[in-house]
């Protein structure tokens, strides 16, 4: 069956709400008993389940019930990054947070593309045998680019979409992004960048290295969320090849021509925007909100960089929350 028509069976054609009610502000439920914690690794592994499709055995985790929000991540990082907003919005939807093909635990089939287009069928094989219709997305980075080729594919699969710091057509792949492609072409990212990493924590969190360039506190990533990202792309030859896949998959431009469909879609869209980050342009969140119809605005967060939703956990909650008011 067409992954369209499956979609709109399982879930029916309920209206985005309105512009006004997505910028409504609002906070958490005054009934809120305790401020939830953020999962730490061990959690993390024993939560972790598996659907298998024709692209791999996708790695997940899940918490919450209700309506369907699902995470997308970054690039080097896995559902590891959303461990911090999960737990504070389990109240208010099913939260799913998959790993990317290449990325993560997840397993990934012989042959298979990793290309962001080849993420959209894998996503989309993912929920169809969870029997998940319409969603929530919140994405980062280039789980962003993912994001939009999903909505451009799948307009009445979602119901709303907050995106921040990530790839847009005019900036994709931003040219800080050129010299890992570059290495991943020659086969030498991996383990010139992330094996390095991943044996000295504290070059990791240095100013050449992943802390100094995506993260705004200086003590992150911590060293058991190092281990989780990096650990599983460096463990074998054939992990490092998906890893230095991923990144050649980011060129040529995966968003070229997708314009016109964002234009036309009408889902609710909000951009949360770290103003400190140097890897994608501070240009983006402007061209976001005039291209997607139903913009909710753009926020733009002093001092953050690329992977700040990590580091502030209440404020993308906060922002969901205001989001899915009334989707």
């Amino acid at each position: 069956m067409d992954r369209r028509k499956f979609l709109r069976l399982g879930a029916g054609m309920a209206a985005v709400g309105t512009l006004q009610a997505c910028a409504a502000p609002i906070g958490f439920s005054a009934n809120a008993k305790r401020e939830p914690k953020d999962m730490i690794a061990a959690e993390f592994h024993e939560a972790r389940r598996f659907v298998r499709t024709d692209q791999g055995r996708i790695a997940y985790f899940e918490l919450g019930t209700g309506p369907v929000a699902v995470f997308l991540h970054g690039f080097p990082l896995n559902s590891f990054q959303w461990r911090g907003v999960i737990p504070r919005l389990a109240e208010y939807r099913r939260c799913i947070a998959p790993d990317f093909l290449a990325l993560g635990y997840t397993e990934v089939a012989k042959a298979q593309s990793v290309r962001p287009t080849a993420q959209v069928d894998m996503l989309a094989a993912f929920l169809q045998e969870l029997s998940i219709g319409r969603v929530d997305l919140i994405a980062n980075d280039s789980g962003g680019a993912v994001a939009q080729l999903y909505v451009a594919r799948y307009p009445d699969c979602v119901r709303s979409l907050l995106l921040t710091n990530c790839d847009t057509e005019p900036d994709s792949p931003p040219d800080a992004v050129q010299p890992v492609i570059e290495l991943a072409h020659a086969g030498r990212f991996a383990d010139e960048w992330l094996v390095p990493w991943l044996a000295d924590k504290q070059l990791a969190r240095s100013k050449k290295g992943l802390g100094g360039q995506c993260y705004t506190d200086s003590s992150h990533p911590t060293d058991e969320a190092i281990e989780t990202y990096l650990g599983p792309l460096v463990e074998s030859p054939a992990r490092k090849a998906l890893t230095n896949a991923y990144a050649v998959g980011l060129s040529p431009n995966p968003l070229a021509g997708i314009e016109a469909a964002l234009k036309g879609s009408r889902v609710a869209t909000r951009i949360v925007w770290g103003a400190a980050d140097h890897i994608f342009s501070q240009g983006s969140p402007a061209y976001l909100e005039r291209t997607f119809t139903r913009s909710c605005g753009v926020r733009r967060v002093p001092k953050a960089k690329l992977f700040f939703p990590e580091e502030m956990p209440e404020l993308i909650a906060e922002e969901a929350i205001r989001l899915w008011r009334r989707s």
